[in-house]
């Protein structure tokens, strides 16, 4: 008998339909509502998906590890919640965030929780699996922690290195995507060397896909993209697109860059332009273009070294694409 394939879908249907099971009634209502509104804001839940596309390369019940996967979603949906603490952000998802509804304190506490029952989700697990999938996941919240803080020190340094931006996105977003494929292929029984390689899969795509991002930020079309242009200019975020710029560019434009990096009255219009300007010269977007197919190449070409046949990887390989807005 052939085993099912799940669709991107299917399986999005089931995290979902788990995640509102979830029992967050009980008191204080203080501290657990704010927790079922952050996982009410929605998302493509990419990371649970993943995990369950990954067993499913081996293994066709996939309801065995939704546990994990959601334990994984309440994680990712906690970094989210203390991000937009540190942040101020006001919105996320297009509603107000946590801290917003409620404030500062409570969102802090409720996040607290919210790994504690990622923690919880976690060890859900056969006894015989336990260790080595809290030993996987235990090691990339503490990577993801490592990305922040470079993320937060690159913001007052001039000097960050390209080497130093992919590695600082490999720990920040890189790694959840290669956990989550991981322990989805550990569960199941994979071989080692398939679980692997799906992580490192994991990390190449990832990496692709944040620097997809920084491009789009610059030029991508506002009504695709989901938000407006040149967020990343006004704020002087340190992207692949800025970083390559200060590398690169000569005196006078170099000059130019730091004017705008230091200057407090502007038009945002101005200068989103004036950067793009000279990021046009120097070839930046080009640069990017060329790291972000590379990446994509690496990563499709891993996928091709695990051991299980093309149709069966076929459905991880077109999810994996279509985050990056390609065709299979």
């Amino acid at each position: 008998m052939t085993m099912m394939t799940y669709t991107a879908t299917q399986l999005l249907d089931k995290v979902n339909a788990y995640l509102k099971s979830m029992p967050y009634s009980r008191p204080p209502k203080g501290l657990y509502e704010p927790i079922a509104y952050e996982l009410s804001l929605g998302g493509k839940r990419i990371r649970p998906v993943l995990m369950l596309m990954a067993y499913n390369l081996y293994q066709e019940n996939v309801d065995a590890i939704l546990s994990q996967a959601v334990g994984l979603e309440t994680y990712h949906n906690h970094t989210l919640l203390h991000d937009d603490v540190m942040d101020k952000a006001d919105m996320r998802r297009n509603k107000p965030t946590v801290h917003n509804v409620w404030n500062e304190n409570t969102a802090i506490l409720s996040g607290d929780a919210m790994l504690i029952l990622a923690y919880r989700l976690m060890a859900d697990c056969p006894q015989d699996k336990l260790a080595e999938v809290l030993h996987i996941f235990t090691e990339t919240t503490m990577e993801i922690c490592e990305g922040q803080q470079w993320d937060m020190e690159f913001e007052k340094r001039m000097d960050v290195k390209v080497d130093e931006y992919i590695e600082m996105i490999r720990l920040k977003t890189s790694v959840l995507l290669a956990a989550a494929l991981k322990i989805g292929a550990y569960m199941a029984g994979a071989p080692a060397e398939d679980a692997a390689l799906l992580y490192e899969f994991g990390v190449k795509m990832g990496l692709a896909f944040q620097l997809q991002d920084d491009w789009l930020d610059v030029y991508g079309d506002p009504k695709v993209f989901g938000k407006n242009i040149g967020g990343d200019i006004l704020c002087n975020k340190k992207t692949y697109m800025l970083i390559t710029a200060l590398e690169q560019a000569n005196d006078e434009q170099r000059a130019s860059l730091e004017s705008w990096l230091n200057a407090f009255d502007y038009d945002p219009a101005e200068k989103i332009a004036a950067v793009t300007a000279i990021y046009n010269e120097i070839g930046v977007g080009k640069r990017c273009e060329e790291k972000i197919e590379a990446l994509y190449a690496e990563g499709l070409d891993v996928l091709e070294k695990v051991s299980v046949s093309a149709e069966r990887k076929a459905m991880l390989k077109e999810f994996a694409c279509s985050l990056m807005g390609r065709k299979v």
